[in-house]
């Protein structure tokens, strides 16, 4: 299906600040760093957990851990999925029991990625909570999932496909609505 930008709705300068301010929140939620640290979600919720960690040092002068997480393996469509499934590493650096991890995703939708990421997390280990950071949260969830930190809510048509890019990974940053582009009669 052919997609085409409709609105973009974060610029760069709008994806610092809910960094910044998801940052804070966490902060202000914890009570500090003591036993916390960051997993993002591969590919750009990995992204989006580095920026908010070195937030979180910025604002606090100490360093959190910083894990990312592939969930290739444990999504609930690998049998409707037509391509092979291409399994990155997990990389979490640190003891997962017993810690607070904050996962980082890029866009909240389903809630299927991260139902998946949850079971992800607990075979590495039983932690202390898990709390979810989104850079958006769109709606029109089939599970029971909500999120702790939200960058922004984004009301959206299930047509409709949310777009984050980010510099790391497509050299800009900013979140685009985009709809499906409707063939015309020839």
């Amino acid at each position: 299906m052919t997609m085409r930008p409709k609105a973009k709705v974060m610029d760069a300068q709008a994806i610092a600040r809910a960094v910044v301010r998801i940052a804070h929140e966490i902060l202000e939620r914890n009570r500090g760093t003591a036993n916390l640290a960051v997993v993002g979600i591969r590919t750009r919720g990995d992204v989006l957990a580095r920026r908010l960690a070195a937030a979180i040092e910025r604002i606090e002068g100490t360093a959190v851990p910083v894990g990312v997480l592939d969930i290739t393996l444990y999504r609930d469509d690998l049998d409707r999925r037509a391509e092979r499934p291409t399994v990155a590493r997990t990389e979490i650096p640190f003891e997962v029991a017993g810690r607070t991890l904050v996962l980082v995703d890029d866009v909240l939708y389903t809630g299927r990625t991260v139902r998946a990421a949850l079971d992800a997390l607990v075979d590495l280990g039983r932690p202390a909570a898990i709390q979810l950071a989104v850079l958006v949260d769109r709606g029109h969830r089939e599970l029971p999932i909500r999120p702790d930190y939200v960058g922004k809510n984004l009301p959206t048509s299930s047509r409709e496909r949310v777009t984050v890019r980010l510099v790391e990974t497509d050299g800009v940053d900013e979140v685009v609505i985009e709809e499906p582009v409707t063939p015309t009669a020839p």
